[in-house]
């Protein structure tokens, strides 16, 4: 068996603290799913014209605003904000909508849009997926997408994708 030589004092207090925290995350509070990298853009161009941000629900059926509204034109490209497979197309609550997942169980929604892609069709950040039309209820603008995002039943800020992490170091005591 080998022979050690005597650690220091402090080497040996942080060895003893990080066995009893485990390994301790380094922020206050995690960032949000997906956040800030080349892999993420705005559907109608960045920056976007936010007329109405992500209003989360204080319970799964309570009110709340479940995605953001950007302002666009009739007849603007929608583009995917990200990699992924387009999911569906079609009709919810009489407003045409496309949905497409992406990795880490995250899924966009883009309303109301012209679809020009199929369920199953793999699209890239930035392909078009169709065009904005006008019609969107309290939109102040020509017409407004909204864009949502959820992780499974959850629904998240879209915005976030678009915004660099927040870290904050926590103190050892």
């Amino acid at each position: 068996m080998p022979v050690l030589a005597p650690a220091r004092p402090l080497v040996v207090a942080l060895l003893a603290v990080a066995a009893v925290l485990g390994a301790a995350p380094a922020v206050a509070e995690p960032p949000p799913p997906v956040v800030g990298s080349p892999a993420w853009t705005s559907p109608l161009g960045d920056p976007p014209t936010v007329t109405r941000p992500f209003q989360p629900p204080l319970s799964p059926y309570g009110p709340g605003h479940r995605g953001a509204d950007l302002a666009g034109a009739p007849g603007t490209v929608v583009r995917a904000a990200g990699d992924g497979v387009v999911v569906f197309t079609g009709m919810v609550a009489g407003r045409p909508v496309v949905s497409v997942d992406h990795a880490d169980g995250l899924r966009t929604t883009y309303e109301p849009v012209q679809p020009a892609v199929a369920a199953g069709q793999g699209v890239a950040r930035g392909s078009p997926l169709g065009t904005v039309l006008a019609g969107h209820e309290g939109c102040p603008a020509a017409a407004c997408l909204h864009w949502g995002l959820r992780r499974g039943q959850t629904h998240l800020d879209p915005l976030a994708l678009l915004r660099p992490p927040e870290v904050r170091l926590l103190p050892l005591g």
